[in-house]
């Protein structure tokens, strides 16, 4: 019931104070629940940028029509998938399992084979909106951790992908920005904090059958 509180509490808040950061061990928090996101075959096709550095987040607010958010919250964090997942990228996650599980790579090769046949039978474009929604997915754990904590968030959609990608430089890392959360605590004035939640009554969300 805590968590059901916790999830009343947050809503996607506009404006931030800029005066309160997180510690390093909140910001950890948060990301290691993130890694701990499910993902299809465990794969993680994404990667989480921290965006910390002033000069980027100016720019980045640039290209995201200037919402104040992308500057004045502790932290940025964008979530950018995988434009074209190889079989080396298979192959690395095969790596890391056997590593952390002890099993032998040779009783991970049926496995591995699944998963490349599945991947190699996307096309390109199919490949990245598969890897997105992988990222959509971490950002729900973001979210809950953050409320959980008691820490403000918001995510994003709006703004410029491919402009971020160049400010951020993805394209030489074949990743793209698919969309980002602000992290921090919300500003005294920001009128959205005290609104009543606007959601459909359960009967209207659930179909049981």
């Amino acid at each position: 019931m805590e968590f059901l509180k916790n999830l009343e509490w947050r809503y996607a808040t506009k404006q931030f104070d800029p005066t309160k950061q997180l510690t390093i061990v909140q910001l950890e928090h948060i990301l290691q629940a993130v890694n701990l996101a499910p993902s299809s075959y465990g794969l993680q096709p994404f990667r989480v940028i921290v965006v910390d550095n002033k000069e980027l987040r100016n720019k980045l607010k640039q290209a995201a029509w200037g919402q104040a958010q992308v500057t004045d919250a502790s932290h940025l964090i964008v979530f950018a998938a995988h434009r074209n997942l190889t079989n080396y990228d298979v192959d690395k996650f095969l790596d890391r399992i056997a590593q952390v599980t002890g099993v032998s790579q040779q009783s991970l090769t049926e496995y591995g084979n699944g998963i490349k046949g599945k991947v190699n039978n996307f096309s390109k474009e199919e490949r990245f909106i598969w890897a997105s929604k992988q990222c959509y997915i971490a950002l729900g754990f973001l979210l809950a951790a953050c409320a959980n904590m008691h820490i403000d968030a918001c995510p994003m959609e709006g703004f410029e992908a491919a402009k971020f990608d160049d400010i951020l430089n993805l394209k030489e890392k074949e990743l793209s920005s698919v969309v980002m959360a602000t992290v921090g605590y919300r500003a005294v004035e920001d009128k959205y904090r005290h609104q009543p939640k606007v959601r459909k009554n359960p009967e209207e969300l659930v179909i049981r059958l």
